[in-house]
């Protein structure tokens, strides 16, 4: 007894946790905190030889900036996008490029704003790899990649016979924009493109191919992908859809790029082209290209939705769900286990098509 009292009081206490923050009071703070801010993205394939020590290195850093954002952090490199408050935009510059495997690394400046605060919070992660591909990158050289193509350059493919322009984006993205008669492949991700697009332009091998993506970084190494399966002109375009409206902007360059750049902050898209040319998936029939999570938890459909439709159906994706928000909450804890164990795994990528 006097020996369990004496451990008992000689024990160091148990270190204290911090309590964790919700995901609302994280947007909450990053709302209230109204300082302007740049949201950019960058990536580099680069040998960091320690993730983890790379990835405390930045988040001790870019924490004291201020930045928020989602950034991926791998063993072939980093895959970054984010904000950074403008007071603090030079200082976040010379300590990011004063490092040794990001020195010289190019920012893709946001093309707008928005209304919306882009990311809420700074969320760096140890990945296997900075894009899911799917790939097993010891089977083909990785670094033998397509050359870049600037805004101009690419502009002369879309009236050139000879030349093809191909999306290297999802369906969801290229729904809302694309160049004009660029192939878009109805896929659900990158990982699908990957293995379809050698087949898909088979009958395209012998003419000039231009692919384009969000940033740059998927054409990388899907620029590499075909060329290593036969296809020798491959090229891409450099800084992809964000770097191009800069191009154009600055040097009066004719925008062949139509609707919305799909972005994945919490903005969800920046406008490139001035048209809509996407359809409400509610209605069918209003033109829209703003996008909506389902206001159902259970479900979560995102969805491209109308002004007329979201206030009908007061942002749900269907009268089920408005119906479902209404149950008792133990019975949406029961459907909500049902859903997740036998729905959404059969969901891929869970966009609207309801009625």
């Amino acid at each position: 007894m006097l020996l369990a009292m004496s451990q008992a009081a000689t024990a160091t206490p148990k270190e204290t946790r911090p309590t964790p923050i919700s995901r609302v009071e994280k947007r909450r703070r990053a709302q209230a905190d109204t300082r302007p801010r740049v949201t950019l993205s960058f990536y580099r394939y680069v040998r960091i030889v320690d993730p983890v020590a790379f990835q405390e290195r930045l988040q001790a850093a870019w924490s004291e900036f201020g930045c928020m954002g989602r950034i991926y952090v791998a063993s072939e490199g980093i895959n970054a996008q984010m904000n950074v408050p403008k007071v603090h935009f030079e200082a976040f510059d010379t300590w990011t490029q004063s490092q040794p495997e990001l020195a010289g690394v190019p920012y893709k400046i946001a093309v707008e704003e928005g209304d919306e605060v882009s990311f809420y919070k700074l969320a760096i992660k140890v990945k296997d790899k900075i894009v899911a591909d799917g790939l097993d990158d010891d089977s083909f050289d990785v670094t033998d990649t397509g050359e870049y193509l600037t805004a101009a350059e690419i502009n002369q493919y879309f009236d050139n016979p000879d030349a093809v322009i191909v999306d290297m984006r999802n369906s969801y993205e290229s729904e809302v924009g694309h160049f004009e008669g660029a192939i878009t492949p109805n896929v659900e991700t990158f990982r699908d493109e990957l293995m379809i697009t050698p087949q898909t332009l088979k009958i395209h091998k012998n003419k000039k191919i231009a692919l384009y993506c969000t940033g740059g970084i998927r054409c990388e190494k899907a620029s590499a992908w075909l060329k290593h399966n036969g296809y020798a002109h491959v090229k891409h375009l450099k800084g992809g859809i964000i770097d191009y409206a800069h191009q154009v902007k600055a040097q009066g360059l004719e925008n062949k790029f139509r609707g919305k750049n799909f972005v994945f902050d919490s903005r969800l898209g920046e406008r490139v082209g001035t048209d809509i040319i996407s359809t409400c998936h509610l209605c069918r029939v209003n033109k829209s290209d703003t996008h909506y999570h389902c206001l159902n938890q259970i479900c979560s459909t995102f969805y491209i939705g109308c002004d007329n439709c979201i206030k009908r159906r007061a942002g749900y994706c269907s009268r089920r769900c408005q119906l479902v928000n209404k149950l008792p909450a133990k019975q949406k804890k029961r459907m909500a286990r049902f859903y997740n164990l036998r729905i959404r795994p059969l969901r891929k990528f869970k966009k609207m098509r309801l009625g």
